[in-house]
């Protein structure tokens, strides 16, 4: 499927979610960002009854943080633990890789699920529109910081093929990049735009960012080496009910509590495609390489991902994306340079 219509939609989301994918963690440890509420909040719960050795909710608000690592050990799992970042931040993310790297943790699972949807244009401390800043080049840098730690995972023995899973979205179908931007010198400049960033694009900046999501899942697989044990993919949850659209003009607002009411999952059930693709798969490991998780199995992504422009597209957002990550982050750079093999 690399089309999706509106009633193509309606009828993914009428298809009776697959019960939970499950797998012995025993040994293992699993990172979830964006744990507090919602899906991470929900697949957390999950990891947690797996028994791995160590389960760590990335969360930006400690209270929120807190309220989730309580509920998790009142199941009677003892080995979840807090850890705050502000993916708003790069500083903060740094920060939060460099710990797992002080203490030359191991990564065998690593699920980036945060995002943020808005309407109105929000920057950063960093210079960056905040959606942009969160739902990509945080996830980016991130994944690359903490790429260390899961090559630990294969030397230790607890895993053979580590698996980060990236939250993108269906939207990414109905997202391709306007020709302003496709024919400026710099793509990732014209989206941070503030007077590029009127209403109307920002009505689709979301769509755009799981776009993002999906042509760096599918670059950073093309780049690492056949031989890297590394798995990464990107995956849908579906439409769930969620707080993600909090910040939604109170008419689509509305729109979007009837259509809700009418189709949405709960967050538990998008929850599971999480875990498909944090764990299931078992004998697919090369198609996952780069793959797009739908309905627990792998999906062509969009017709635009996989046109001509859409494949340049993907690599010039990787190259710009290495380059305003590098100015940043030295760590960035040096990862790179490690991890794959064509990287200079």
């Amino acid at each position: 499927m690399a089309r999706l219509s509106f009633l193509g939609l309606i009828r993914d989301q009428r298809w009776k979610v697959e019960p939970v994918e499950r797998a012995d963690l025993t040994g293992k440890t699993v990172v979830v960002v964006g744990a507090n509420v919602g899906l991470g909040f929900e697949a957390a719960k999950h990891f947690a009854s797996m028994n791995p050795k160590r389960l760590v909710l990335g969360c930006r608000s400690r209270e929120r943080g807190q309220a989730a690592l309580q509920a998790i050990q009142a199941t009677g799992f003892k080995h979840a633990e807090l850890a705050l970042v502000d993916l708003s931040r790069f500083s903060s993310v740094s920060a939060f890789a460099d710990a797992f790297i002080r203490d030359g943790s191991q990564i065998d699972i690593f699920v980036y699920n945060a995002a943020v949807s808005l309407f109105k244009y929000s920057d950063t401390v960093d210079g960056w529109e905040e959606s942009i800043q969160v739902n990509h080049l945080s996830a980016m840098l991130l994944t690359v910081l903490l790429f260390p730690c899961l090559l630990k995972a294969v030397s230790s023995g607890t895993s053979p093929n580590p698996r980060v899973v990236i939250v993108s979205s269906e939207l990414h179908y109905w997202a391709k990049f306007s020709r302003k931007e496709v024919e400026s010198e710099r793509i990732l400049r014209v989206l941070n735009d503030k007077e590029h960033c009127t209403f109307r694009v920002m009505a689709t900046r979301y769509h755009i960012t799981k776009l993002l999501n999906v042509l760096f899942v599918r670059e950073l697989a093309k780049r690492l080496s056949q031989n890297s044990p590394v798995i990464v993919n990107a995956v849908n949850p579906g439409y769930c009910k969620s707080q993600l659209r909090r910040n939604m003009p109170l008419p689509v607002r509305v729109f979007d509590k009837i259509m809700e009411v009418l189709i949405a999952r709960t967050t538990e059930e998008g929850s599971r495609q999480l875990l498909w693709a944090a764990v299931g798969g078992a004998g697919r490991e090369s198609e996952l390489r780069g793959g797009y998780v739908n309905k627990a199995n792998l999906q062509d992504v969009s017709d635009y991902a996989l046109s001509d422009e859409g494949v340049l597209v993907q690599r010039r957002i990787w190259d710009e994306s290495v380059e305003v990550l590098s100015r940043f982050e030295p760590k960035f750079q040096s990862n790179l340079g490690e991890i794959l093999p064509s990287h200079s």
